[in-house]
């Protein structure tokens, strides 16, 4: 091992450590005779070893605190528990088990992972992150807290999801851990529990706003660009407006892309695109219902633009395959109540409640993205089946607790007819004798490769081609096992080889578009896998 630190400061290193997998050589060279256990153990030991504890713990928040405690004490060995227990494992690194750790944030809170910047720090932003130890920073994933998955506003406990973010992107993608950074943009929080909270540890202020609020996240931007010229910024759970505001003013100018907006339209895109395998429908004859107008849906439908436009329609027949829902009922021309992200999708149309929308538009495919448990009741899925010989259901809503239905209702209520995917992980279900494996429409599938593609070849910007490749890339990667089984999507077990391929595909694509500041590589494959972490000892 190539380190200058030696005794405890190597074995208190969670970047250096070992712990019991030192051999006796490295034991000898690096002062750590007496220091450890008799035993010397290889990794494969030490991750069983991790995998009883955590099957010991009793509630899934215990699981996570564990994981972050050993991610902290011995990062490679944390990376390769992840990889070599994905199904497992992800869900309590990331959703749904994240969403409890945000609320539970300032409770649990045992070590800082992250860098924090609040409305005190407003012209310090580039001194404070001299702070930061690492310089060579590739991804930042940032959030203010204001919409955590369908929790709401959280404030800085919200640093969980950056924290999660990254986990994945080292896990699933093999970006370098020291090449990530989280970061929490603390601007206060208007939840009134959480404020009156003693142990709260975020801007203890109501929520900043306006013009301040949207100079302090460019002062952080424009300082980014300057201190980490290489580094992509994914922007992650801000409420509806200020998302739609600053992937606007970004996109076109800075490498960032919002994964609430993007990256879900991606992966939901690729499992609609993977579903005409089971309905044997055209994509470009599809009709497409939201429920919920918001970023996550409003995304998918913008990128579905894109995807409708290279099946060879325009844009205006594009939009038309589109109709949304919300609170208020069918998004028609004639509402005055409308979102500007919402006026492209609202047609001439009579003005009717969910259920006599389904009956009148008659959607082949049916997406959730309301945050409402429960929404996708008995009586839609019924007309959805009425409707479809193969409905195709989407309830993508986090964390599990707020999916539009679950995977069994989806099942037993179309009499088995459902092709469902959710977005938080459920169990097979056994529906009169068939076994139904329901896909995840997890980001996890797409992010960390369009990530590590457009750092791979140092991009300017990730336009929406980038995540139109992803999304035909990874429809593409959905073997027939996964079609015979009612899945949309691979197995999580498949992710590292996803991701290579995705970023691949991404990487050339920025090639091709003359995005990339770097010379192609004459062998792309490999120039991106040598890069990718490996955290085997």
């Amino acid at each position: 091992m190539n380190t200058k630190k030696r005794n405890f400061d190597v074995l208190h290193d969670g970047s250096l450590t070992k712990s019991v997998a030192f051999t006796r050589e490295e034991r000898e060279q690096l002062g750590l005779r007496g220091l450890l256990p008799y035993s010397v153990a290889n990794q494969d030991m030490q991750v069983t070893r991790v995998m009883h504890g955590l099957r010991r713990k009793a509630y899934d928040i215990e699981r996570y605190i564990l994981l972050s405690a050993l991610q902290d004490r011995n990062e490679k060995l944390f990376y390769k528990v992840v990889i070599d227990h994905i199904e497992e494992v992800m869900p309590l690194i990331y959703t749904p088990t994240v969403g409890q750790a945000c609320k539970e944030f300032s409770h649990i809170f045992k070590r800082s992972k992250g860098f924090y910047i609040t409305p005190e720090d407003k012209g310090e932003i580039s001194k404070i992150l001299d702070n930061w130890p690492e310089k060579d920073i590739r991804v930042i994933v940032i959030t203010d807290g204001q919409r955590i998955l369908g929790l709401g506003d959280l404030g800085a406990n919200g640093m969980g999801i950056p924290i999660g973010k990254l986990a994945l992107y080292t896990a699933c993608a093999g970006i370098k851990p020291h090449q990530c950074l989280p970061v929490m943009l603390d601007v206060g929080t208007n939840n009134e529990d959480i404020l009156n909270d003693v142990l709260y540890l975020g801007y203890p202020k109501k929520r900043l706003e306006g013009d301040a609020y949207f100079e302090l996240v460019e002062e952080f931007v424009t300082t980014i660009q300057k201190k980490y010229p290489d580094a992509l910024i994914q922007f992650e759970d801000f409420l509806t407006p200020n998302a739609y505001a600053l992937l606007n003013k970004y996109k076109e100018r800075v490498l960032c892309f919002n994964d609430d907006i993007q990256g879900t339209a991606s992966v939901a895109l690729a499992g609609v695109y993977a579903s005409t395998r089971i309905t044997n429908t055209d994509f470009k004859d599809l009709k497409i219902m939201f429920l919920g107008a918001g970023s996550a849906a409003t995304g998918i439908a913008d990128l579905m633009i894109s995807a409708f436009m290279d099946a060879g329609l325009t844009k205006e027949e594009a939009a038309k395959h589109l109709w949304f829902v919300d609170i208020n009922g069918l998004v028609v021309s004639g509402r005055d109540d409308l979102m500007e992200h919402n006026m492209p999708y609202a047609h001439d149309h009579e003005q009717l409640n969910f259920m006599d929308s389904i009956k009148s538009i008659k959607p082949h495919v049916l997406i959730g993205a309301t945050g409402a448990p429960g929404t996708f009741t008995k009586a839609v899925i019924e007309e959805m089946a009425a409707n479809n010989e193969r409905p195709v259901v989407f309830a993508l809503s986090n964390p599990t607790s707020r999916a539009e239905c679950t995977a069994e209702q989806a099942y037993t209520w179309s009499n088995g007819k459902a092709i469902f995917a959710s977005g938080s992980p459920f169990d097979n279900v056994t529906f009169n004798g068939t076994e139904f494996r329901p896909g995840q429409g997890n980001n996890a599938y797409v992010f960390p490769g369009i990530g590590l593609g457009a750092i791979s070849c140092k991009a300017k910007i990730i336009p929406d081609e980038l995540f139109l490749t992803a999304a035909k890339t990874l429809a593409q990667l959905v073997k027939q096992d996964d079609i015979n089984s009612g899945s949309l999507y691979p197995k999580l077990t498949e992710i590292r080889k996803l991701s290579l391929e995705i970023a691949i595909a991404v990487a050339d694509k920025a090639f091709e578009l003359d995005l990339a500041q770097i010379d192609k590589p004459k062998d792309l494959r490999q120039f991106i896998s040598d890069y990718m972490f490996d955290p085997q000892y």
